[in-house]
């Protein structure tokens, strides 16, 4: 069985005594409840210090590039992460992909260079609205999940997350219903499995995003192929991440029984 994953992004916010705080509140709860993953994706400069103080908690970057070293003013690479005791990141988040112009070849040497350091990817793959009101969505998905996983052999591909996130809910209140979600999760298992093979698929996780709140947290996580989610809005504020948290280990424990 899959284990539930719960991630926080927190993209540019919190100052640091901000964020150390939340950090702990979060922290402390991963301490109690090992049953599931529960993560933090925090802004770069507070990434060693959150990292050394929350051994319980996963912490990772939000963003890495594909290069080891060189003149990337701004980037940060695999070694740094690694140096710094983090060995998880987010990859083409659909802002990064918008504001930034990150291709899909980009996400692909992205993951490869990640992989290659120990650092476990969550990749991220979207429709807009206009995609998916042209009705495209899977096409859409289909590609981008072909391209991330492109020339990453099985054994590394088991390691790796993928993070459904449909851009028109980021941010907006909007939100799939569970069985739009459902649908495409099953669609990206579906094509995990003839780039690779059935037990393969199975054992990559595929968590949701797109404004993931305690009040729809349930019913999304009930899907059979919704293992977690990666929450952005939510996961500022302690009690609704928290929340979310426990919701996922209220299913997590159903499914056992």
């Amino acid at each position: 069985m899959r284990k539930f994953f719960i991630a926080g992004n927190w993209k540019m916010n919190k100052t640091y005594d901000e964020a150390v705080q939340l950090a702990q509140a979060v922290q402390q709860r991963a301490v109690n409840e090992k049953k599931i993953n529960i993560g933090v994706f925090v802004p770069a400069p507070y990434l060693r210090d959150l990292a050394m103080a929350s051994p319980d908690l996963i912490v990772g970057a939000q963003n890495l590039h594909w290069e080891n070293s060189g003149a990337f003013t701004g980037e940060i690479s695999s070694p740094m992460l690694r140096s710094v005791g983090v060995s998880w990141t987010l990859i083409g988040h659909s802002e990064r992909r918008a504001l930034f112009g990150e291709t899909d070849a980009d996400v692909n040497r992205k993951a490869i260079a990640a992989l290659q350091h120990c650092i476990f990817p969550i990749v991220c793959v979207g429709e807009t609205l206009e995609e998916r009101e042209k009705k495209t969505t899977l096409d859409i998905i289909g590609r981008q999940v072909k391209e991330a996983f492109y020339t990453i052999p099985a054994d590394m591909a088991e390691t790796m997350t993928l993070a459904y996130e449909p851009v028109w809910a980021i941010g907006t209140g909007k939100t799939a219903t569970p069985d739009d979600a459902e649908e495409v999760h099953a669609f990206i298992r579906m094509t995990l499995a003839s780039l690779y093979s059935a037990e393969v698929s199975e054992k990559i996780r595929i968590l949701y995003g797109g404004s993931v709140k305690p009040s729809n947290a349930e019913s999304l996580l009930k899907m059979a192929d919704i293992d977690g989610a990666l929450i952005g809005g939510a996961s500022l504020n302690k009690d609704d991440f928290i929340s979310i948290c426990d919701t996922a280990l209220t299913i997590e424990k159903a499914q056992v029984s």
